[in-house]
Formats: C-alpha cells, sequence, structure tokens
C-alpha cells in the first residue's frame, strides 16, 4: 500500500478527502494530514511518503514552497496540487519545482480519484524499472564474458580512456596493474565479404569461428584473455601480463586455429599481433597499427601471421595523417569544436615531425595536400575567400623550413576558426536580441516557447539553450522580469489599479501578480507603491 500526506490550512477540505475518496481501493493507506507546510516539512524530513497532496495558497509556508523542499528532500516524490480558480497560475510555478498532477476547487471526488490512480500508476512503472535495473545489474555481475568484451570494445574505440571510466573498469572486472604490460590479437577471416556465401551462409559462418576461437583459446579465456567480435570476420583478443611461456603457448594455439579453420571452412585466417605496451590508453593505437600491418600483409599473401616488427612506420604514420587525422580536424573545424581542432592539430603535427629522419619535401607535400583539402572543403562566411586561400599558396610555397610550413598550416586553421567563431556569435547575439524585444513589445500577450520558436525558425530546445546562453537567464525567467520592471514603472502611476497594471504586464489574475510581484521584489505591489516608487528604475 502507498502512503499519502495531505496539506491544507482549510480542516473541512482535508476531512472530505479522508471521509469520500476510497484510499483502500485505489492502493493507498489511510492518509496523514496537517494544516500546515512548517508541519508536513517536519515530517516529510522524518518519514518517507509516496505521494504529497498540497493546497497551493496557505499562510506561512506556501504550497509552492513545500513542494520545492520536500523535493530536495525525496526526489521522487509524487505531488498533487489542489488550487482555486482565482489562483491557476501559480499551478505554473508548482509544475516548476516538481509537481505531477494538479486538480481545481470545488473538489471533484472522481476527479481526485483519477489523480491518484495516475500518480499510483507512475510509482509503479517507477518501480518496476529500478526492479529492471537491478536485475541488470545483476545479470552484468554474473555474466562476465558480456561484461569483458564491452571492455575491449570501449577500450579499442577509445570509450575508456578518461581516468574516472577505467576506475569503474578495474572495480567492476578486478582488472590486474599491467606488470608484464598488455597486447592484441586480431583474428581475420580473409575474402569474407567476397566469398560468394549468401547472407544465412556468412552469419552461420561468423557465429562458428567465434565458435573456433572460443575453444582454440579456451585454456586462457578464463584467465587475463579478453575477447570480442568485431565483425563477423573479425575477433579481437587482448592479452594481459602473460609469461614468455604464455605467449609460447598462445603462439601454438593460434597456429592451430588457422589450421582448423581451414579444416572445417576452407578459409584462410590472417592474425595480427600487437606490440607491447603498459598503457590502456595506448590500445586504440595498438588495434589501428595492427590492422594495418594485417592489410599489408594480406597485400602478399592470405593466412599469415603479421606482427609488429613488419609494420612499416613511415606509411602506417603517411596513411594516419591523410586518411584519419585530416578528415577528423576538417570535421571539427566545420563543427566550430576550437578545443578539438586545437587537439588535433598538435596531435598532427606532433605526428608529423615524429618522422625518422623529418624530410622538408614530404612535409611540404603534405602541407599542400592538406592546404588543398581545407580549401576544397572550408568555406569562408559561407563562401570560398579566394583571395586569403592564394595568399596561403604563396606563403606555403614560400617556406624554406618544415617548422615554418606547420606555422603557415596552423595560422590558416586558427584564423578560420576565429573567423567562423566571431561571425557565428554575433548571429546568436543578434538573434537573441530580436527574441528578447519581440517578447518586451509583446509583454502583455502570453507567447510560449514553442510559439516563439515558430515565429524564428528555430528548434525549442535550441532557443531555450541558446537564450540562457546569452541573456544569462531562461527565457520564461526574462518574461516575469519584464514584466515586474514594467509594472514597478506602471505603479508610480496612482491612478491605475493594481488589477489594471497586472493585466497590461501580461499577467491574468491579481493574486497570482502579487505573488510573483513579492516574490521578485520583496513585497507586494501596494506595499511598493505605497512606499518604494521613487526608486523605481524605468524600464529599458
Amino acid at each position: 500500500m502507498l502512503s499519502v500526506l495531505i496539506v491544507d490550512d482549510e480542516p473541512s477540505n482535508i476531512q472530505g478527502l479522508v471521509r469520500y475518496i476510497e484510499w483502500r481501493n485505489l492502493g493507498y493507506e489511510n492518509p496523514v494530514t496537517f494544516e500546515s507546510g512548517e508541519e508536513a516539512l517536519e515530517a516529510l524530513g522524518e518519514t518517507k511518503f509516496d505521494v504529497l497532496i498540497s493546497d497551493v495558497s496557505m499562510p506561512g509556508m506556501t504550497g509552492i514552497e513545500l513542494v520545492a523542499k520536500a523535493k530536495r528532500i525525496h526526489p521522487h516524490l509524487q505531488v498533487l496540487m489542489i488550487s482555486g480558480y482565482n489562483e491557476f497560475e501559480f499551478v505554473r510555478d508548482a509544475i516548476d519545482v516538481g509537481a505531477q498532477a494538479y486538480v481545481m476547487k470545488p473538489l471533484k471526488l472522481a476527479e481526485v480519484s483519477s489523480r491518484l490512480s495516475m500518480l499510483r500508476g507512475t510509482l509503479e512503472k517507477m518501480s518496476a524499472i529500478n526492479e529492471q535495473t537491478r536485475e541488470l545489474e545483476k545479470k552484468v555481475s554474473e555474466s562476465m564474458k558480456l561484461t569483458k568484451e564491452r571492455f575491449v570494445s570501449d577500450l579499442i574505440a577509445g570509450i575508456a580512456q578518461a581516468d574516472e571510466m577505467l576506475l569503474s573498469w578495474y572495480q567492476l572486472l578486478k582488472l590486474p596493474t599491467l606488470e608484464q604490460g598488455l597486447r592484441i590479437i586480431v583474428f581475420g577471416l580473409d575474402h569474407f565479404l567476397s566469398s560468394g556465401k549468401e547472407a544465412k551462409e556468412r552469419v552461420m559462418l561468423g557465429g562458428l569461428f567465434r565458435k573456433t576461437i572460443d575453444i582454440g583459446l579456451s585454456d586462457h579465456m578464463a584467465s587475463n584473455l579478453f575477447s570480442v567480435q568485431t565483425e563477423a570476420d573479425e575477433i579481437v583478443v587482448l592479452e594481459l601480463n602473460h609469461t614468455a611461456e604464455d605467449k609460447a603457448l598462445i603462439e601454438k594455439k593460434i597456429r592451430f586455429i588457422q589450421e582448423m579453420v581451414m579444416e572445417q571452412f576452407e578459409s584462410t585466417v590472417t592474425i595480427g599481433c600487437s606490440r607491447i605496451s603498459t598503457s590502456w590508453q595506448e590500445v586504440p593505437l595498438l588495434y589501428k597499427e595492427v590492422r594495418f600491418t594485417m592489410a599489408q600483409s594480406r597485400l602478399i599473401e592470405d593466412g599469415q601471421i603479421a606482427r609488429f616488427e613488419q609494420l612499416d612506420t613511415i606509411e602506417f604514420k603517411d596513411y594516419r595523417l591523410r586518411e584519419e587525422l585530416m578528415p577528423e580536424m576538417i570535421k571539427l573545424m566545420e563543427a566550430g569544436d576550437a578545443v578539438g581542432v586545437g587537439q588535433r592539430m598538435k596531435h598532427m603535427c606532433d605526428l608529423l615531425l615524429s618522422k625518422e629522419p623529418v624530410s622538408f619535401s614530404y612535409v611540404q607535400a603534405f602541407g599542400m595536400s592538406f592546404l588543398s583539402e581545407l580549401i576544397r572543403a572550408l568555406k569562408w562566411g559561407g563562401k570560398p575567400d579566394e583571395e586569403n586561400n592564394i595568399l596561403m599558396w604563396r606563403q606555403l610555397l614560400d617556406c624554406g623550413s618544415t617548422a615554418k610550413i606547420i606555422d603557415v598550416l596552423v595560422e590558416y586553421v586558427d584564423r578560420y576558426m576565429h573567423t567562423d567563431k566571431d561571425e557565428h556569435i554575433n548571429q546568436q547575439r543578434n538573434l537573441i536580441r530580436k527574441v528578447a524585444n519581440f517578447i518586451k513589445e509583446r509583454i502583455h500577450e502570453n507567447w510560449t516557447v514553442k510559439q516563439l520558436s515558430e515565429q524564428f525558425n528555430l528548434n525549442a530546445s535550441y532557443l531555450s539553450v541558446l537564450f540562457k546562453k546569452e541573456m544569462g537567464i531562461t527565457i520564461s525567467d526574462y518574461v516575469q522580469e519584464t514584466r515586474i520592471k514594467l509594472a514597478r514603472q506602471l505603479l508610480q502611476d496612482p491612478g491605475i489599479k493594481i488589477y489594471e497594471v497586472a493585466e497590461q504586464v501580461g499577467i491574468q489574475t491579481s493574486a497570482y501578480f502579487t505573488y510573483l510581484f513579492k516574490k521578485i521584489v520583496g513585497c507586494t505591489p501596494q506595499e511598493f507603491r505605497n512606499y518604494h516608487y521613487t526608486e523605481v528604475n524605468t524600464v529599458d
């Protein structure tokens, strides 16, 4: 049975709810009741309740204040607000602080019962989700094979490189320290996609391929070998802290796997073995090195064991510069990611200069190629900047050293990023200025964020984020502050009644206007008119 707390300063309302709602049939215990927000808050601090029913307008602590504080104590507390017709605008603030539902006075028992059933359904769904989460956590803990596969996949993709993420994996898998280091072994079926087999045959072959490797390495898989099938024709094995004796045994087993696959499926397997590393962060690079070595080996003959010692480091670095880092750099520049561009540019320069020996002609050729790609892919201010591009070409051709070539490329990238960023910022500022002026000119109207976004042809979520970023406050807060600024000015004229001020600033009821004014200014409109109007700053 669910527990419920009712708070209302009118005892007759409480008695009616307690007496006439069929609590047991709705799945609730008999409710606990209080007549003030202060008493209810104290009870919430001592006891956990499932549902809170509160009146909006109460002396002392209002229902809105109670809900805000109750939600901080019990975030999953379900809240049903009771509001009088003239207090309806209070409900907006109540929903902002976490209320899930509301009913209007005079209360209708059927409507209250319907809302309670809805809240019970929400709590049951939350309970089911929590139970499913606990079951999933249990399955993950029990299924170490699945967990290890995810770990290897994250390592290869570079997802598990952050210290916090690695720490969580250490705790989950009880990973050893890399005293003897790690290496990667990649098994790849040759000509898998060009074998002429149907889709069903490929699926079966991929599954049998995995089983063959699991059987072949079964003596070691339970210790410090983690594996994952990255593709139907590729399996990656992570080898941790194995001794020379362990490595010799695995060497025999991988040759045995090649023989088994040939015998059973008449297919060759190319196997790549990485260098040994003592860093988890190097796993993505190890994987790329192995894949490149295997590709080079297959150009000569299928079914080989490709080792790191066979890697042509110059060709591999050239491949990474042209096929990996250069396209990534352009994407980041197009996205305006200044931090990412800076990191990639440093990485690219470090890799470029790490060639032994560093050849000026190679760096110059790469610089020409890189500049060509930048000019082809990027536009300045929405169109090609021919004058600037010609200037950059001349500067690059006039360079007499490797360092100067790099300086020219860095200057081009920096200038593009700053030009694009400044223009983008100015466009955003102009747009938000238009939105703010639009709101101010129509402050007596009630425009929703969705309506504003449609007016300016923007996504509603994007407009909200952009407005908060530029103005420092939400659209809703800006509307409220603008209304109160105008109200402060109007209140200087004693000929305008307070309810007329509320109407002119777009607030429908005097009660809500008084509540909002006091919330922002610190006193009621009447008190402000009587004592503070001389301090008013006029609206911009």
